[in-house]
């Protein structure tokens, strides 16, 4: 048996602000703002780069973007849309097994500034990265 007022979290978060405390996010901050290897290692990587065009050679920056789910869900985006009408979405962002996730790929040619991107929505695997490259 309980003795005593009810108390929830709200009352936890008042006594805690009373208190001086706030909620807040990490920050990076233990190494410091400058790295000490930082400037060596890109200067390392625009020399390897400015060879390899030199040469004839390819060089291409290849990264992926973050994973979304495929179909109705919501995002943080916005479009417009007639007043009083959003697009209606999912409550619940739960995978639809049938759509899958999307993995996008962008891969950038450095010498011909162009670039493009390759979405998959079967599996992201390294066999998907080098398919990406290779297109």
């Amino acid at each position: 048996m309980c003795h005593g007022p009810p108390v929830g979290h709200d009352s936890v978060g008042g006594l805690l602000k009373t208190l001086g405390y706030s909620l807040q996010g990490n920050r990076k901050t233990l190494e410091g703002s400058h790295h000490v290897d930082r400037d060596a290692q890109f200067g390392h990587i625009a020399e390897t780069v400015q060879a390899a065009i030199t040469a004839g050679q390819p060089a291409i920056s290849v990264d992926t973007k973050k994973k979304e789910l495929v179909g109705d869900f919501k995002n943080g985006g916005r479009e417009y849309r007639p007043a009083g009408s959003p697009e209606p979405v999912r409550v619940h962002d739960f995978i639809d097994p049938t759509l899958g996730r999307a993995a996008p790929y962008g891969v950038y040619d450095i010498a011909d500034d162009k670039g493009w991107v390759s979405v998959g929505i079967d599996h992201d695997t390294a066999a998907f990265a080098v398919n990406a490259i290779r297109s």
